[in-house]
């Protein structure tokens, strides 16, 4: 056969692009398991860290199986709402079988929230109650140069934050990577207070809440927005509004079990 003729050229690159291809979807299928229990292992430690279970790195140094087992170990309940806080079913929570909403999953959900020409149907939004007293919502949203998303947690029947874990896809290191990688950014948002009332729930912005001459902030859903890092900054303040937003209904008191810092009501008996 004459290797240097156009005929030859075309086959074999034709034959080459084929085989490669076949390749990688082969290796791609092969490791799609094993990247689906990393992604859910991932999820289920920012959650718990996002709950007080521990920092990221010490849920980190447990390894995939032994976070699955803490949070089988650790959750009283999850189920999915609509925006009305009607729950439309259970997740399931048993240690072979346990449902989580990955970043993927909240990339839908978020469509859903936001609506326009993505939206694919009416959101459905997880809430996941631990055994330490605490629920866990997600966001998601758009940073700078990708998404964004992390879980909030909230104390017992109460509008209080308890912990935040947020991540990203992208964002610059140092500026606003600082949403991950800085502790204490998020430890900013420990004791605040989310006001579902309002169409702002949780304001990030440059300079804080205004503090009184303690030091004490005058203002319970405002934190600092993180230096330098603007975008992302507002981009995380979006997310937070939207899914908070969307959760009110729920936090309001629609739900049993679940108000505004309100004290369930007593029977005639009590």
């Amino acid at each position: 056969m004459n290797t240097n003729n156009n005929v030859y050229t075309v086959i074999y690159t034709t034959v080459i692009v084929v085989v490669v291809a076949a390749l990688l979807a082969f290796v791609s299928q092969s490791l799609k398991a094993k990247q689906d229990a990393n992604e859910k292992a991932e999820t289920i430690s920012q959650m718990l860290t996002s709950a007080r279970y521990g920092t990221k790195a010490e849920l980190d140094k447990l390894g995939n199986a032994a976070k699955l087992d803490k949070y089988a170990q650790e959750i009283e309940k999850a189920f999915v709402i609509d925006l009305s806080g009607k729950v439309l079913r259970e997740l399931d929570i048993t240690r072979g079988n346990i449902e989580v909403y990955s970043p993927k999953a909240l990339k839908r959900q978020n469509y859903n929230i936001k609506g326009g020409a993505n939206k694919t149907g009416e959101p459905e939004l997880p809430v996941f109650v631990f055994k330490n007293g605490r629920t866990v919502v997600p966001i998601y949203g758009a940073g700078l140069w990708g998404p964004i998303w992390g879980y909030i947690s909230f104390e017992n029947n109460s509008a209080t934050i308890a912990g935040a874990y947020f991540d990203h896809e992208s964002e610059t290191a140092g500026l606003g990577a600082k949403i991950k990688d800085d502790p204490s950014f998020q430890q900013e948002f420990v004791g605040e207070v989310a006001d579902f009332s309002s169409a702002n729930v949780f304001k990030i912005v440059k300079g804080g809440a205004p503090k009184d001459a303690q030091g004490k902030s005058l203002v319970d859903n405002e934190i600092d927005a993180i230096s330098g890092a603007t975008m992302t900054s507002q981009g995380l303040d979006a997310a937070i509004d939207a899914w908070l937003g969307a959760y009110a209904k729920y936090f309001q008191g629609s739900q049993p079990g679940c108000c505004q810092g309100e004290e369930e009501p007593k029977s005639e008996e009590e």
